[in-house]
């Protein structure tokens, strides 16, 4: 995305515009310290964003800053930089009583995982001056895991959840922060109530001091629920809006839709577009729950599609290797939901009218808050990289949704990749549809538009028949048996019950022998014929390139198997060296020398004569 399409508005809290300023082209720049600098060219970041080249400066000065732009733009970076640069400088020109170690900056976002990034994204912007900041991310663990340690030695940064940070309140292992924060972050801002940390988050601004306190909102939208946090917390601020387009530009990002009759035709295109290498590179396929994650991926597994899936019950560290692994390309595709993801507020506020909804509201706000939130997080801020296809198995149910999902490919103004978008739209999902559509045909350069992907689904009619096979296999005990599979397997790994493990070997043996958990194989007999695709279900129009594309795997294939690696030279064992060595010796006394040389030249004179006669 060219900076030519963007625009930044910087508007004070009365609503009056100001002109943009001149435009920042490096960090340099800015004059940021020598180790952040080299921390940020470290890291790979070229040149300031939009976002960043516009909140950075002001954030610097000193501003309050509400900063709004669309995942992928930079907006992490917009307030760690300014907060590590703010940090070096204060402990520069510290006196000796001003250098006791306090929590000088609290960041605040909706989600463990998100936490963790932006732990990771401060590590890296501190890479060179560890000695001088540290960082600290207590969203995960229990509280008195950390607590001896907090209430001895207080990190520079600390990160949470709102849920996270009250308990930390409660216990009264954080009370002096009051006196000595600097700086407040809320990022993602727009999910925080959806979230269910409304009443978190007012205990926390309980404990924050009024004044002298620099605060950052970040947030994708401007929705009602950060207009309340502004009022809430917010003195006198700048508010940054970067008018951009909501998706990438069309040269950029494409986006298609097919029109499916029923669920079952979705299993069956997904089906046919990945076996038949229609789908190539780093795909994310969304849908709307966990169960459908797993279902999704028992089905594709039977024909031998690898797949992961971003599964809310498994630890943050879990999670976040999957992440790990689906970045580092140990994966191709990775299935996630975003249950709930970021319900309208319209809807939101018809269903709190309901006195069935308030009940389950209040037995489940502790639970939206924390398991809830990790599939909702899927959709935003988890940095997924180099994602090149975006599949929406399942229609998102809102704008925002869809705007989230699409976000996490072609991002960035250095992505090194396009990126493409299908949706599947059953019937009953025609009014989002609808609603999305309408939406973005207001786009300026026409990107909104939701293309029709040409497909002959006649021509599936042998993917069909076994894609309902696959899915007659796929039972409910099968979707149960793979989620706890996983969770098996993640407590066998977990370092917190190794001893507990020690001390019961059969409770260990238990998990480890369980029953078999291919509940598919065994219960429907072999599938490894459902691995290949004969040549006559093959579409006629793709013949050629399923075929074209077989012949290459099959030369990749080949040329593997014919490889050889270099033979390396072996290496003499000591007790040839030390032979060698003593050989080498004995030939070097002149005695023994002379004595060879006398004997090689009389046989070698008697070997002459015996050539003449």
């Amino acid at each position: 995305m060219d900076d030519d399409n963007q625009n930044a508005n910087l508007i004070q809290d009365d609503g009056d515009e100001e002109e943009d300023e001149e435009e920042i082209e490096s960090f340099e720049s800015m004059g940021l310290d020598q180790k952040l600098l080299h921390a940020i060219a470290n890291v790979g970041w070229r040149k300031p964003t939009l976002i960043q080249a516009k909140a950075i400066p002001l954030a610097l000065e000193g501003h309050d800053i509400l900063a709004r732009a669309r995942t992928g733009t930079g907006k992490t970076g917009a307030f760690t930089i300014p907060i590590v640069e703010k940090i070096l400088a204060a402990k520069k020109f510290a006196t000796t009583t001003n250098t006791v170690s306090r929590i000088r900056a609290l960041i605040l976002a909706p989600s463990k995982e998100l936490c963790n990034q932006i732990c990771k994204n401060f590590d890296e912007l501190t890479k060179f001056c560890r000695r001088d900041i540290s960082v600290m991310d207590i969203s995960h663990g229990s509280v008195e895991e950390k607590r001896d340690f907090l209430s001895i030695e207080r990190p520079d940064i600390l990160i949470a959840t709102p849920k996270k940070i009250v308990e930390y309140f409660q216990t009264k292992t954080l009370n002096d922060i009051k006196k000595q924060l600097d700086f407040l972050v809320i990022d993602e801002s727009d999910l925080m109530f959806s979230f269910g940390y409304h009443e978190d988050l007012l205990q926390v601004f309980n404990h924050i001091p009024s004044t002298g306190v620099q605060r950052f909102l970040m947030s994708a939208t401007l929705n009602t629920d950060v207009k309340e946090l502004k009022k809430l917390i917010l003195n006198n601020p700048v508010i940054l809006k970067l008018e951009e387009p909501d998706l990438p530009e069309s040269d950029r990002l494409q986006q298609y839709h097919i029109e499916v009759f029923d669920d079952e035709e979705k299993f069956v295109l997904i089906n046919a577009l990945l076996k038949l290498g229609l789908i190539v590179g780093k795909t994310i396929i969304f849908v709307n729950d966990v169960d459908r994650c797993y279902r999704l991926r028992l089905v594709l597994e039977q024909f031998g599609i690898r797949t992961c899936v971003l599964n809310s019950e498994l630890p943050i560290a879990s999670r976040c290797h999957v992440v790990e692994q689906f970045n580092n390309g140990q994966y191709d595709i990775i299935i996630a939901s975003d249950e709930k993801c970021i319900m309208d507020p319209n809807t939101r506020d018809i269903m709190m009218k309901r006195k069935k909804v308030k009940k389950l509201t209040k037995k489940t706000t502790t639970a939206t808050a924390t398991d809830t939130s990790s599939e909702s997080s899927v959709a935003r801020g988890i940095d997924f990289k180099f994602v090149s296809n975006i599949i929406n198995f399942d229609f998102p149910t809102t704008i925002d949704s869809y705007i989230h999902r699409v976000g996490r490919t072609a991002r960035g103004p250095d992505s090194d990749s396009d990126g493409t978008v299908l949706s599947l739209v059953s019937p009953t999902e025609q009014q989002y549809f609808r609603r999305v559509s309408r939406r973005f045909q207001q786009h300026r350069d026409g990107n909104g538009n939701l293309r029709p992907y040409q497909f002959r689904m006649d021509e599936l009619e042998a993917f069909r028949y076994r894609t309902r096979d696959a899915l007659r296999a796929v039972t409910t005990i099968a979707i149960r048996e793979a989620r706890l599979r996983e969770l098996r397997r993640e407590m066998l790994q977990s370092k917190q019950l190794q001893s507990f493990f020690q001390n019961h070997p059969k409770d260990h043996k238990l998990l480890k022998f369980d029953r078999p958990l291919n509940v598919i194989k065994s219960a429907h007999g072999n599938r490894s014929h459902l691995r290949d695709v004969p040549d006559y279900i093959v579409p006629k129009t793709l013949q050629t390139a399923v075929r074209s594309k077989r012949e290459n795997r099959r030369i990749e294939q080949q040329a593997l198997m014919n490889y050889e690696p270099p033979k390396r030279k072996k290496r003499k064992s000591n007790r040839m060296v030390n032979k060698n060595k003593q050989q080498t010796k004995s030939l070097n006394d002149p005695l023994k020398t002379f004595r060879m040389n006398a004997i090689q030249r009389y046989k070698n004179k008697k070997r002459n004569k015996s050539r003449n006669k």
